[in-house]
Parts: structure tokens; sequence; C-alpha cells
């Protein structure tokens, strides 16, 4: 999940700096609903584990 919002922040760079201010806008939408949903899925995992009583790290 977090290589695609990566790979999409990668293309919304370089099509940011071509011109394609169109292309751009949607994949930096992309990619930030990508990051968010590997935010709460990571957090979800820690409070799982934390709460299990084991550690990830």
């Amino acid at each position: 999940m977090l290589k695609w919002a990566l790979i999409f922040l990668v293309v919304s760079l370089v099509a940011g700096a071509l011109g394609f201010s169109g292309i751009a806008s949607g994949a930096r939408s992309i990619a930030k609903v990508l990051f968010g949903i590997f935010l709460l899925i990571f957090i979800l995992f820690i409070l799982l584990a934390w709460g299990a009583g084991e550690l990830i790290f």
C-alpha cells in the first residue's frame, strides 16, 4: 500500500514538473488516500499487538 502511494506521489511530482496539472492533482489525491489507508491499517495493527501484549518491534 505504501509502495503504491509513493509511486503515485512520484507520478504527481513528474506530471506537475512537466505542466500536466490535471494528472498531477489526480495522482496527488490518490496518493493521499492510499497513504491515509496505510496509516490507518498500521495504527490498527499497532493497537492489536499492544492489546495482545506482544511487541511488533
